[in-house]
């Protein structure tokens, strides 16, 4: 679980610059190719703290043993998947 975690973790990192755009948009890259922004409820770093703890949660999701207590429960059968 270590090891899904310390992936998850250098496989979303920001990369570039930050851009701002005249509408107020303030976006920056993930190396996982999505683009990060702000928005009307959120700052950029709300966004890029929620993908970090999303791809987090994916890959741990992946390797926990079917059997250990979750706070969301998931069948052995189904764990979450990237769409």
């Amino acid at each position: 679980m270590r090891r899904a975690k310390a992936e998850a973790q250098a496989s979303h990192v920001t990369v570039g610059q930050v851009e701002h755009a005249a509408s107020g948009a303030v976006t920056i890259g993930c190396s996982c190719g999505m683009t990060l922004t702000n928005g009307p409820g959120w700052s950029l770093d709300e966004h890029i703290r929620l993908h970090r703890a999303e791809a987090r949660y994916l890959a741990l999701s992946l390797v926990a043993p079917a059997g250990m207590p979750r706070l969301i429960d998931v069948d052995a059968d189904r764990v979450p998947r990237l769409r």
